[in-house]
């Protein structure tokens, strides 16, 4: 499969995955499909526990009701198991969803698998199921900031329409 362009649909999966609520874990599948009428921001990363992977995710986790208020939802994604996002949500208070991609199909399918790990990248899908922006970085320690992303989404979904976007108002 070719590399994803801003336009396509994006590919569907349906992955495990946790959420920490109120200190307590709940496992789940999470579908894009599922998802269908609010956009969803990818946030593919290398490793649990990591040092730069912990940054990155505590630093959205840092702006996740940021972008709750934009009427949207961060899920990360790696190759680790349920129980490896459960200890990384624990020791960090994450508590946006982490998905569980241990075959990396996913990975793959977005192009971003990389010989046994996933590259560092944001993709952000509109309620259609259709990339609107992305970002996938070379190898390397970076990461695309929450106020970037942020950004993006107010520039791409400035302010609500109709049903398909809950957004609040831009402050």
């Amino acid at each position: 499969m070719g590399a994803l362009e801003i336009g396509d649909r994006a590919p569907e999966f349906r992955l495990p995955g946790i959420r920490m609520v109120d200190g307590r874990f709940e496992r789940d599948d999470y579908s894009l499909a599922e998802h269908r009428g609010r956009p969803v921001v990818l946030a593919f990363y290398p490793l649990d526990q990591s040092k730069v992977c912990t940054e990155q995710m505590c630093a959205y986790q840092d702006d996740f009701e940021g972008f709750a208020e934009l009427g949207t939802e961060i899920w990360g994604i790696s190759l680790q198991g349920v129980e490896s996002h459960e200890e990384f949500a624990l020791k960090n208070g994450l508590t946006f969803p982490l998905l569980a991609d241990h075959r990396d199909g996913v990975g793959r399918a977005y192009g971003v698998a990389l010989g046994g790990m996933l590259r560092r990248a944001i993709f952000i899908i509109d309620g259609d199921g259709i990339i609107r922006w992305k970002h996938v970085a070379m190898i390397g320690f970076t990461y695309r900031k929450a106020a970037e992303i942020k950004e993006q989404i107010l520039r791409l979904f400035p302010a609500p329409s109709g049903t398909a976007f809950a957004f609040a108002p831009p402050a």
